[in-house]
């Protein structure tokens, strides 16, 4: 009976909190974070719903990984080429090129590569699964219950002309649902890109402009050799970071929250003498 007697209690503070109701999905977003500061709902609860709701409006061009960033593997290249170039980039699967890179005839997947190790008669075509191809204008959530029901991991996006605009995995559907964290923020006339947090920091775009940075926090950082923050970190590391890493630099602490397709979505910035008094409590 205690069990029945939460469970309505739930259900009325969520009645009572969501009446009236939200007339639009920026006002039923809003809502869920006024949930969460309410702690009415965990703040993982909010960003899966906040990502599904966006999710129902976003394209596989929204999430896909461009043509320029994708790896793919040369048809008539030398074995130990097409090894060593899946052993460095650590996917499990590639779209296979012939030709031209826009005339892609297979996915390979890297365990595949194993058979003509043991077997080097076979012939790589043998070892190709059928591509799959998508509009860009295809919709997340359609695009999910297709690689469900195909039980598929991948596939290739298409523009209007028919031509390879990159890729989309289940993975990066997933990630929308799941805490992407771009799409809390992701406005289409977006005037800024930089975001203050609950906590008092601030969440910066990979892309925003290092005067904007300066600007918003008051750092000189480098701005003639680089025209975005992500470029100015990356150069800062010697490599395109991963999450969780983290950088130091013109007074300001910059940890990856999120890194994809080769470059760096959001920092998370905390000027370091905050990020001092943070570690000392």
């Amino acid at each position: 009976m205690p069990r029945d007697k939460d469970q309505r209690s739930l259900f009325v503070k969520l009645v009572e909190f969501l009446s009236p109701g939200p007339d639009s999905t920026a006002e039923l977003i809003e809502t869920l974070a006024d949930a969460e500061h309410r702690e009415l709902i965990e703040p993982e609860s909010r960003v899966m719903l906040e990502g599904v709701i966006r999710m129902a409006d976003m394209t596989a061009g929204d999430v896909m990984v461009a043509v320029r960033r994708m790896d793919l593997l040369d048809i008539d290249a030398p074995y130990d080429e097409i090894l060593g170039q899946v052993i460095e980039t650590g996917h499990s699967r590639f779209p296979v090129f012939e030709g031209s890179r826009d005339n892609i005839i297979g996915i390979l997947l890297a365990k595949d590569l194993l058979k003509l190790q043991r077997a080097p008669e076979l012939n790589l075509r043998t070892l190709l699964r059928p591509p799959e191809f998508v509009p860009e204008s295809k919709g997340l959530n359609e695009l999910l219950r297709e690689f469900r029901s195909n039980r598929s991991h991948l596939a290739v996006v298409i523009d209007e002309f028919g031509k390879t605009a990159g890729l989309i995995t289940i993975e990066d559907v997933l990630e929308e649902i799941v805490g992407e964290i771009e799409d809390e923020f992701d406005e289409e006339d977006r005037q800024s890109s930089i975001f203050t947090l609950a906590d008092g920091s601030q969440r910066v775009a990979g892309d925003a402009a290092i005067e904007e940075v300066n600007q918003t926090f008051g750092t000189q950082l480098p701005e003639e050799d680089f025209d975005t923050i992500g470029g100015l970190v990356s150069h800062e590391l010697g490599h395109v970071p991963r999450r969780g890493e983290q950088v130091d630099l013109g007074g300001l602490r910059l940890v990856v929250m999120l890194a994809r397709g080769g470059s760096v979505r959001w920092f998370k910035a905390t000027r370091l003498t905050e990020a001092s008094d943070t570690a000392e409590s």
